[in-house]
């Protein structure tokens, strides 16, 4: 049996439109099942989604949800989401779709210790670093 760890994602009413961007920057297969589905009673929050999952080729699940409106909702206060290999031209576009609609906090540049390092905010409020490391 094996095991993986992957982020799962808070939103509050745009889950769904996250998920689909983060579709839109790492391609894969999007699985998206609304509060709705599973309760008929779910009233207002019935379209927003109560769990969403993201697999990609490159082997990367990303999961996520809508916060119901009576549960707190910190985007990014926890968890920052970190992105690494040595695959320059695929970790470059992902930033590049990351970081487009969000906040830099440190550009995608060579660092002291030889790799190149960038980190963001998306347009979600979720956090993001991507390292490219140096080929020896």
């Amino acid at each position: 049996m094996t095991s993986r760890l992957n982020p799962y994602l808070s939103f509050r009413g745009n889950a769904r439109q996250a998920m689909e961007f983060y579709q839109s920057v790492f391609g894969g297969t999007l699985r998206l099942n609304t509060f709705g589905e599973f309760n008929p009673e779910a009233g207002p929050i019935a379209d927003q989604i109560m769990h969403g999952q993201l697999e990609t080729a490159s082997g990367y699940t990303i999961m996520g949800s809508d916060t119901p409106p009576e549960m707190a909702h910190n985007p990014g206060d926890h968890i920052t989401v970190s992105l690494s290999g040595d695959d320059a031209a695929e970790l470059r576009g992902y930033w590049e779709k990351l970081s487009a609609s969000g906040k830099v906090s440190v550009p995608l540049e060579k660092q002291m210790w030889g790799d190149e390092f960038g980190a963001c905010v998306d347009q979600f409020g979720i956090p993001w670093m991507v390292n490219i490391g140096t080929q020896a």
